[in-house]
Parts: C-alpha cells; structure tokens; sequence
C-alpha cells in the first residue's frame, strides 16, 4: 500500500453537465449529450490526466417536482451510476469509481454483488456512497407510502453495511484453488456462510463471488448530522460533507475524528473531503463576472422550488428579496437534517434574502462556492487542508466537461509545485490512493490470532 502523507485527496463529482442548475444552459455545454457515454469518458480522463483519487456519481431514486416547475426548467435525468461505471472502469486505468446507492430502497446481497463485481473489473477501484435517500418521493417509487423515519434509516443503514460487509468477506482471499488435475476449484472451508440476521435483513450467504481486489469497496458517507457522524465514525472511509466557514469545517473534521477510537480506529483510516465549486477565471473580476453570468440564468421558480426541499418549507408568496418565514424545529425534518442546518445556518449568519440564498442553493446546492483566479482557489483548499478542515475535496465542476478541465490545467499544477498534491499515481486501487489499508477477512485464521 502507497500511503502518501501531507498530501491532499481530490474527487471529481460528476453531474449530468455541471452541478450548478443553470449549468445546461450555459453555451459551454451540450444538454444533449447527457446521456452520451462520449461525455463521462472525457470527463473521466480529464480527471485522471489531473491525477484525482476518484470520480464520485450522485444518485436520486425519484423526480422531484414541485408543480411542474423542476421537471420542466431542470435536468431530472439521472443516469444509473453502477452500469455507467462499469462502462468507465473499462476506459481508465487508475481513477477510483464512487457510485452512490441507497440503504434505505436496496438490499445486501445485490448491493455486494453489483460492488464486489465492478471492484473486479476496475483492479480494484470501486467504493460506495452510503446514502439513506431523503424524500417521500422516492418511498413512492418503491411501493411504501410513507418515507421511513430519520433515525430508523440511519439504523437500517448501519446494519446493511453490516451485511455487505460480511459478503464481501465470505470468500477468503486464497479460496480459489483451481487445481485442474484433482478437480478442486474452490477450498470450502474457506468460503463462509454468513448467517446473518438482524432487525432489517436476514441473510445467508455466501457471496457468489470471490473476494474482490481491494477486499471491499472503500465506504463513503455523506450525513453530518450527528447521527449521520456516529455512524460514518463507525463504519466509513471517507466523509462527503458541506460547510461554508473553516472554522464549521474544523469543528466537523475534530468532532468526527474525536470518534474514532470508539470504535478502535485511527484518524488516517477516515479522509474527510468536504466539496467545493471552483468558479475559475484569470482575474478576480473575471471569475465574479463569470459567476453573476450563470447565477443569471437560474430561473426563480427553479430556485424558490429548491430551497423549499432544502428547507421544507413553502416559501410562495413571500417577497424574493425578504427575509426567510420562520423555519420549522430540526427534530421536526425527516429529511436531511444536515443539509437543512447548514442551509437555515447559512442564511442567519449572513442574512441573506430568499433570493441571495436560493442562489447560493442553486448554485453548489449547500456546498461552499469560491470564484478567484486559480492561485486564489488553490489557496483556499491549501488553508482548509493545512488548517485541520479536510484531507481533500471533491471538485463540483460547475459546468462539464470544460470547468473540470480548467480546474486540471490551472490549479492541480499549483498545488503540484507546492508539494500538496501527487504528481502521478503510484499504486493501483482507490485504497491505494486514499492511503487506506486493505481490510482482512473477518473470517481468514489471521483475522482471529
């Protein structure tokens, strides 16, 4: 295993043609090629030629639309993320594979085949954003009423890593024989039924497949609520998060590694990689020119309807450049408690109007946004990292492929020359690059002495 220390972690998040809204109107962009394989093949290799860690998917189960409005003005499309890495896996060579997946609508077994099948075909480069899912919408594709209760999501996601977990372990690394001459493929005793039974699953196992490369999938949480902490403290390897300030950042990145040993682990076995948009221009004003360019595209009704599902909270009616209704309690938000806090957070602190906030949400959705040059942005991530805020970051391009391209070409080789950053790779799978240890079969003899 490489472990490379002082340096940063860098994931490239990828969404339909950027992750600001108003990305595909943009005339950088082509909204056509959405579904284009084309597009994430030049995405993927922009981002290994800058020598990131790993692409990361987002994924939603449902179309969220309020009166028509998002469905109409935004783009809902979203790609199932296992199948296109698959894709992706066949044309790199090094970047990681990040595919987000929900506890609370899948069950283990598949969800540790479909892992342990594309950490196979990668060498050993695919990990799993452990999400809960967050909207009554999605409960409604998938035969249920009624979204599943905050804390018993979070329960249910405990145990389902928990399972996958035990699959992923229940070959051995050396259970492949494959002795031709004696007709012996596999040695069973080496391959574990795992018998597990739980309050959400009952599963028997074994997995139909061997251990994977890297043993399993590297684990990615994206809650910061303290729930949310306590369980990516317990069970994750890297924390997806949002703040706006270093010093929220700080207190994050302190409160979670404070857990660890809790639950007998290092600081080094969790990276945290809040996310960040990077609006990049030669100038200062070039940048800020650039970022009043496309905030102007977002229509209202699209920013009102997204800052009312972060907020969950009606805001027709109320004057755009007024002050925010009065928010409900958090114990009161079954939906994401995290986001919500740091959005209602946000707006305090600042005292932005409905309408400076909803551009703010539109624009990273919740996660901090920086216009300057690339010195500027470099800058920025290099006092987070130094300062005991991240150990890297996910770059939301705001526009694809061309932002993630300028984020490659002008700021990675900054922080190349400032030694804060890999010049090339030097390992092979994602554990490798995230410096993380590959995890020993809880049923092999050595996992036991």
């Amino acid at each position: 295993m490489s472990k490379e220390t002082n340096q940063m972690h860098l994931g490239a998040f990828l969404f339909n043609v950027g992750h600001h809204v108003a990305a595909w109107r943009l005339p950088e962009t082509e909204p056509e090629r959405i579904m284009d394989a084309e597009l994430y093949l030049q995405c993927a290799q922009i981002a290994e030629r800058g020598k990131f860690d790993m692409l990361f998917l987002a994924d939603t189960l449902a179309v969220f639309d309020r009166n028509g409005t998002q469905l109409k003005h935004n783009v809902a499309i979203r790609p199932e993320p296992i199948t296109l890495l698959s894709y992706l896996s066949g044309v790199t060579s090094h970047i990681g594979l990040t595919a987000t997946v929900s506890t609370t609508y899948h069950d283990p077994y598949n969800l540790a085949r479909e892992f342990a099948t594309l950490d196979h075909l990668s060498g050993g480069r695919a990990a799993w954003n452990v999400v809960t899912s967050s909207r009554n919408e999605e409960a409604a594709n998938f035969s249920k009423d009624d979204h599943p209760e905050h804390n018993n999501r979070y329960e249910r996601a405990r145990e389902f890593v928990e399972a996958a977990s035990k699959l992923w372990d229940s070959w051995e690394d050396d259970a492949i024989i494959g002795d031709r001459e004696a007709g012996l493929f596999a040695d069973s005793d080496k391959v574990h039924e795992i018998h597990h039974k739980g309050e959400f699953f009952a599963v028997k196992g074994p997995l139909n497949l061997p251990r994977s490369p890297q043993g399993r999938p590297v684990i990615i949480q994206a809650g910061s609520s303290e729930t949310g902490k306590r369980l990516a403290a317990e069970t994750a390897e890297v924390i997806f998060t949002a703040w706006q300030t270093l010093e929220e950042a700080q207190q994050f990145y302190r409160s979670v590694k404070s857990q660890l040993a809790d639950f007998g682990r290092s600081e080094d076995s969790l990276k945290i990689m809040p996310g960040i948009l990077p609006i990049i221009g030669s100038t200062e004003e070039e940048a800020k020119r650039k970022e009043a360019e496309i905030q102007e595209l977002v229509l209202p009704e699209i920013g009102l309807a997204m800052l009312a599902g972060s907020l969950n909270v009606d805001l027709s009616g109320y004057p755009l450049d007024g002050p925010l209704p009065e928010l409900p309690e958090l114990t009161q938000i079954n939906g994401n408690k995290s986001r919500f806090q740091l959005v209602a957070d946000m707006a305090r602190r600042e005292g932005l109007t409905i309408r400076q906030l909803m551009y703010r949400v539109t624009g990273a959705r919740g996660h901090r946004t920086y216009a300057g040059t690339p010195e500027q942005i470099a800058d920025q991530l290099e006092e987070w990292f130094t300062n005991g805020a991240a150990d890297g970051f996910n770059i939301m391009a705001p526009f694809l492929p061309g932002g993630l391209e300028l984020f490659v070409e002008h700021v990675v080789p900054i922080l190349q020359r400032r030694g804060l950053y890999r010049t090339e790779y030097t390992g092979s799978t994602l554990r490798d690059h995230l410096g993380l240890a590959r995890p020993i079969s809880r049923y092999s003899v050595s996992a036991s002495i």
